[in-house]
């Protein structure tokens, strides 16, 4: 367990937590770091539980001097720290869940059981043939896709024990979310070979392809009430990541057999990807890099099927919240969608957790965006 120095936490905190755009003023408040770069070398990926008291992530440790770092991210818990005021403070109470040497992501909480908690593993250490990759064209990302990746849950409540929830040991599974009754896993696998969404029925046990278009579909996460999901997609080949919505088709007992309806959110020449749902199921938050390839920022836009007002909107009034130097990325809210997480590189040059009050009116009309200054 890795526990931090109150006093030092409390010294960087300080330090860097006037961190706040002017363009910014109006979205969210002063940022917080959460995770410290003395610590962890870069840190990302992260969700909070559903009562937001605590956080679920991966991160890579900063070795001793003189001792190389891992090549893979270990998954992690822990505890938020709060003001008088009820404000996140910081991190406190870390822990590492995954096995030292292991590569893993995608971290997430079971909605009704609060010792349970899923994630991807390897659960052993990687050796060179375990690492095949998709090599982007520029050359700047690599993702990798091991075989030996499954997804589990572990139980916080009994020591961190870990139980099979989805496993293919030919193919890489990760991307999983429970639906928010428990009772279905939202995944993504590379069993066609490109990517594909699939949904596991924990009561029958059923699992079916939802969806298998072209290119790589994935990142999946239900809404929050269950009968839509959100991803995106590079189906059309050309590296770029588009958004997409369908609402979800079920059979007589709940099952989820499929997608009824799909909507295009986003149809440009950026890569959108990490998209979140607000916990209205109105409005997503994601991370583009419309503003600049150099420079991910997070937007939001409309994912309205028309049951608040009758009106569907879904891509619309498309806004931009964060305006910092560097990336930001893999935005989340906490249940009460009045906090916002993610992670960045303002400041620290590295990638490290970051939370602030969500202020944004997310029912005002968007702004014409000024980029003339490259940004």
């Amino acid at each position: 367990m890795i526990t931090y120095c109150i006093v030092l936490l409390t010294t960087i905190l300080v330090s860097i937590g006037e961190t706040l755009h002017p363009d910014e003023a109006s979205n969210i408040g002063t940022p917080v770091l959460l995770t410290d770069p003395a610590f962890f070398l870069k840190a990302g990926e992260s969700y909070f539980d559903p009562q937001g008291r605590r956080v679920i992530f991966q991160a890579i440790e900063r070795p001793p001097a003189g001792e190389e770092p891992d090549d893979n991210y270990g998954m992690y818990l822990a505890d938020l720290t709060f003001n008088d005021a009820g404000t996140i403070t910081g991190l406190t109470n870390i822990e590492r869940i995954s096995n030292k040497g292991s590569a893993n992501t995608c971290g997430w909480f079971h909605p009704t059981d609060e010792g349970l908690v899923m994630f991807a593993t390897t659960t052993t250490p990687l050796v060179e043939e375990d690492i095949p990759g998709y090599q982007r064209e520029s050359g700047r990302y690599r993702w990798a896709f091991p075989p030996k990746m499954n997804i589990v849950s572990c139980d916080v409540s009994k020591k961190n024990e870990t139980s099979p929830l989805v496993t293919d040991n030919d193919h890489y599974l990760a991307e999983g979310s429970w639906s928010p009754d428990g009772r279905h896993i939202l995944y993504c696998s590379l069993k066609s070979g490109i990517g594909d969404i699939y949904a596991t029925d924990l009561k029958t046990g059923t699992t079916r392809l939802i969806v298998g278009d072209e290119g790589y579909d994935g990142g999946p996460f239900f809404s929050p009430d269950g009968k839509r999901i959100v991803y995106r997609s590079d189906r059309r080949g050309n590296d770029l990541l588009q958004l997409f919505v369908a609402d979800l088709a079920f059979d007589e007992d709940g099952s989820i057999i499929g997608i009824s309806r799909e909507f295009q959110l986003t149809d440009n020449v950026h890569v959108n990807w990490g998209p979140f749902w607000h916990p209205n199921g109105r409005f997503l938050i994601y991370a583009t890099s419309e503003v600049s390839h150099g420079n991910y920022e997070l937007f939001v836009c409309d994912a309205d099927n028309g049951e608040h007002d009758g009106t569907t909107r879904y891509g619309t009034r498309k806004r931009r919240i964060t305006h910092a130097e560097g990336f930001d990325g893999l935005p989340v809210f906490n249940a009460r969608g009045d906090v916002l997480m993610w992670t960045s590189k303002r400041d620290t040059g590295t990638s490290q957790l970051w939370t602030a009050p969500f202020l944004f009116d997310l029912d005002a009309e968007p702004i014409i965006p000024n980029y003339s200054h490259g940004r």
